[in-house]
């Protein structure tokens, strides 16, 4: 699959821009910092998983004092093109595909599969559990509408019995209700649960052999699910996840929060059966970060039969020149990418006669060349 063109109005920096003629292989955004480059990977990824790796509030997209912010991007896929419209309001989205009007968010999402690559991610093993709980909510949520789906109705779920705990506290109300909250939170909780393991296996498996040839043979990579059930028996997790829900009801009452549940789980990487998190060198984690985010590549070609798009958003100068060669072997010649940069220098791998270069200054994005 691969971006035919993109149009944006009133988004970020953007009054209006207009790119028809993206190249199926590599594009370069190239211009200095705050000139709009980033906008630009942003918008596609909100056009693939519906939201935004920089912010939760929709507001904050739209460009200054303008009311609305409109998204629109032309999509090769299957032999078939699919226009996917985002509209942002101050009080949420609405989106179509041809045309059409899609009234669940997760009927919009999946159409177009990217792979987001940013610096921020090569802290995915150093960073905290929730960075590594949003990795595995938008990778499984972009081949898998039913786990967004199943994903929102816990996060409902979850906000509603954290707010009876605390009215229970308060005495403002009695504990009968929480019985109900507790079995849909278990319903739901589980299915995310089973989704994530699932997803780990496979995200594993790839990962494995990309980290194998990246440190030349010498590192065994691997993940582990940490379950805040730890329960090793799928067939048995609802219930023991209502027992447990049962059993620090008291600790909940008192914390007025949730305390166990997919919300508190975690991803574990490890080299050779040790911690990265803990033990590992700054060279291990970034090389463990990378063979996780290149493993998305091939995971997404065998969910869904094609690659996704790749968008690198100025992490090129935060990789050495021995990584750049991997992600370059990765994106083999069937992966769209889109390239952000402050400089071209340097970047001889990605600059093949079948890339466009851009420049970006101040909201305005010329074609180079």
């Amino acid at each position: 699959m691969w971006i035919k063109a993109l149009e944006l109005r009133n988004f970020r920096n953007y009054e209006s821009l207009q790119l028809f003629d993206l190249s199926p292989r590599v594009n370069i955004l190239v211009g200095q910092n705050a000139q709009g480059k980033t906008n630009v990977v942003e918008a596609i990824l909100l056009l693939s998983v519906a939201k935004s790796h920089r912010t939760n509030k929709d507001a904050e997209m739209i460009r200054f004092e303008e009311e609305f912010a409109f998204l629109q991007g032309l999509i090769e896929r299957s032999e078939r093109t699919y226009r996917l419209d985002l509209r942002l309001l101050p009080k949420g989205k609405k989106s179509a595909v041809n045309g059409v009007e899609k009234r669940k968010m997760s009927d919009f999402v999946g159409h177009l599969n990217v792979v987001l690559f940013a610096p921020e991610d090569l802290q995915l093993i150093k960073g905290g559990p929730q960075q590594r709980r949003r990795f595995l909510d938008v990778e499984i949520g972009q081949v898998s509408p039913q786990y967004l789906y199943n994903l929102t109705q816990y996060q409902k779920v979850l906000l509603q019995r954290n707010s009876l705990l605390k009215e229970i506290a308060h005495k403002k109300v009695g504990a009968e209700m929480l019985m109900i909250w507790d079995d849909q939170l278990a319903v739901y909780g589980t299915k995310v649960i089973k989704k994530r393991l699932e997803f780990v296996d496979k995200l594993e498996t790839f990962a494995k052999d990309i980290h194998r040839r990246i440190s030349g043979g010498k590192e065994e990579l691997s993940f582990h699910y940490q379950n805040s059930l730890d329960c090793t028996e799928l067939v048995q997790l609802e219930e023991v996840y209502r027992k447990e829900l049962e059993q620090k009801r008291k600790v909940d009452l008192l914390r007025g929060s949730t305390s166990t549940g997919p919300h508190r789980d975690d991803l574990e990487v490890r080299i050779n059966g040790h911690k990265v998190q803990t033990f590992g060198s700054q060279g291990q984690q970034r090389t463990a970060s990378l063979s996780m985010k290149l493993a998305e590549i091939d995971l997404i070609k065998a969910e869904v039969g094609e690659y996704p798009v790749l968008l690198l958003d100025d992490v090129l100068s935060e990789l050495d020149e021995s990584r750049q060669l991997h992600l370059v072997q990765s994106m083999g010649e069937k992966v769209q990418t889109i390239v952000t940069t402050t400089t071209t220098f340097g970047l001889e791998h990605f600059l093949s006669e079948e890339a466009n270069v851009y420049r970006v200054e101040h909201g305005i994005i010329s074609k180079e060349g």
